[in-house]
């Protein structure tokens, strides 16, 4: 079972919810954060989902943020927090999770700001306010793998200081259940 806490509460819900249709064996369960979007309320929602639910040997746990103007210590403290234990994740997008759908359509380079990331973003998908695509962002899930890999080189070990997203890290992990 993947665990995921996300600051969105449309978009990256409705991305997972999409692989769980690709991968019928991998079971997820996308938390819902009634109290704000802050990377520290996503952790406090992930922390209280532990307490009260658990977490078996082989589920993982994931926080999926956006990089967009959180402070730095913010977003170390979600670092901090993986490195606790082995199936405890982060993966962070920047500028935002916006990034991680334009790069299933294209390298993203050129990228200064969230609002390019969105502008960019919507001249693949011109309706994208209006929810996931899922007939053609499938197909190219491989493609924003292999892109957001490139762009991790090397691998940071944190999160991407420019550009970039690790989310791929769990899309991996979701294509590799048999």
């Amino acid at each position: 079972m993947f665990i995921i806490a996300s600051e969105g509460e449309k978009t990256e819900p409705e991305y997972f919810q999409m692989l769980n249709s690709v991968k019928a064996v991998v079971h997820f369960k996308c938390l819902k954060n009634i109290h704000g979007s802050s990377p520290l309320q996503i952790l406090k929602v992930m922390k209280r989902y532990i307490i009260d639910t658990g977490l078996k040997k082989t589920d993982e746990a994931w926080l999926v943020v956006d990089k967009d103007d959180w402070v730095t210590n913010h977003l170390q403290q979600l670092f901090d927090w993986s490195q606790e234990r082995d199936h405890y994740n982060f993966a962070l997008s920047n500028p935002k999770f916006e990034y991680w759908l334009l790069l299933h359509f294209e390298d993203g380079n050129g990228i200064a700001s969230s609002q390019d990331c969105t502008i960019r973003l919507k001249q693949y998908l011109p309706n994208y306010d209006k929810g996931m695509p899922t007939n053609v962002i499938k197909p190219k899930i491989q493609e924003a793998i292999n892109r957001a890999k490139q762009k991790d080189r090397p691998p940071c070990e944190d999160w991407p200081k420019q550009n970039g997203s690790t989310v791929y890290r769990l899309v991996e992990k979701l294509y590799s259940i048999k």
